[in-house]
């Protein structure tokens, strides 16, 4: 029976393993951790910007 490769067996297979079209595992696992500290942030920037908004929004004027 024919046995399969993983993607860590070849790593230059691998096409998340490219960074700018060059092999560079570290700085693709770098450049992965920088993606998901961003997206865990993202919420927390969602919520403040929201709540800035309302805290600017214009306010009704009562007419005289």
């Amino acid at each position: 029976m024919h046995e399969w490769k993983t993607s860590e067996s070849f790593p230059e297979e691998n096409a998340s393993n490219y960074v700018n079209g060059r092999f560079d595992p570290k700085a693709a696992e770098a450049l992965r951790q920088q993606h998901r500290e961003c997206a865990a942030q993202q919420p927390w920037l969602r919520s403040e910007n929201r709540t800035t908004a309302q805290r600017h929004r214009p306010q009704p004027r009562s007419h005289r």
